[in-house]
């Protein structure tokens, strides 16, 4: 693989319900393996890639009307993480900006979440924040359990949080 990736610029939001659980898309890595040969799953927030003249916030309105089936206000920027990742099948310099969401409710309609997608999809799941920080499952970016921890008690980052990709 190129040493030189292609950038993206993304938009992705922490979708949180009134309990207070993030929404977390699944996926199957075509790339990255277990050490039993098995493919790598692994969890990521929904959002997607910026359009032509679209801005981040723009995008990622846009992308959760199409990944989750619904129109949301879109909160503060709260996080970012940038720099190589190849777990999707098209690998990408990304630059990942993330933004609060708050939900009504629960209801999610993630009937035409695999239209968008590339890479194999295998569900979506609400996680409470005990579930997200003592699961052993694979959660990206690395830091995303600490920053959605501390939003759901209500402490928004005055400067987004710089979160890094575990990306193995």
């Amino acid at each position: 693989m190129s040493d030189t990736l292609p950038i993206r610029h993304i938009a992705r939001a922490l979708v949180f319900d009134p309990d207070d659980r993030l929404l977390l898309i699944a996926y199957q890595s075509v790339h990255a393996r277990n050490p039993d040969g098995t493919p790598k799953v692994f969890w990521f927030m929904p959002g997607g890639g910026l359009e032509a003249g679209e801005s981040h916030v723009e995008a990622c309105r846009r992308e959760l009307t199409e990944e989750i089936g619904r129109e949301t206000e879109i909160g503060p920027q709260i996080g970012v993480c940038d720099g190589p990742f190849r777990l999707f099948k098209q690998a990408r310099d990304a630059r990942e900006r993330y933004f609060l969401v708050r939900l009504p409710d629960a209801e999610v309609d993630t009937s035409r979440l695999a239209e968008t997608e590339d890479n194999p999809l295998l569900g979506t799941r609400w996680w409470s924040m005990e579930e997200l920080s003592s699961t052993a499952e694979h959660i990206e970016p690395a830091g995303l359990a600490d920053l959605a921890r501390a939003v759901a008690t209500g402490m928004i980052p005055v400067e987004p949080a710089v979160l890094s990709w575990r990306d193995v």
